[in-house]
């Protein structure tokens, strides 16, 4: 028995076969690696301003950075906000993280129960405060 390993993209590849039917296996592999062409494309990485995006709250948080909460904002608004740049996060997700960045003191809440309003209370550029130092 003769082993052999291949490397083609992602895919890496070992084939344990008698002697004489070694190139007959390697062959095989080969054609139908070839049928599934576009499975051996390596992903690309996401670019850098998207990779920065991997949770809810660094996205939250660049929302922030970017001024939108400086006027108040429902979680309904954040939400829609954050599907319409692509990211659908659960919306208790985004509710939760809300309220972690008010107890934090980087946004206030106001109004009552379920009908909360989100806004920043301080400008990102402001340093020596809240989310402004912190990484994300």
């Amino acid at each position: 028995m003769i082993t052999v390993k291949l490397k083609r993209g992602a895919w890496e590849i070992e084939i344990t076969s008698p002697e004489d039917r070694v190139q007959q296996a390697v062959e095989s592999v080969l054609a139908g690696m070839a049928s599934k062409e576009p499975a051996l494309v390596e992903p690309q990485q996401a670019p850098e301003d998207q990779r920065r995006f991997e949770t809810c709250r660094g996205l939250i948080v660049t929302m922030w950075r970017e001024g939108w909460f400086s006027t108040p904002r429902a979680l309904s608004e954040a939400h829609e906000e954050m599907s319409r740049r692509g990211f659908h996060y659960d919306r208790t997700a985004v509710s939760h993280t809300l309220a972690d960045l008010v107890r934090e003191g980087t946004l206030f809440r106001e109004g009552s129960m379920r009908n909360y309003r989100y806004v920043q209370k301080f400008p990102p550029s402001t340093q020596g405060r809240g989310m402004a130092e912190a990484p994300v």
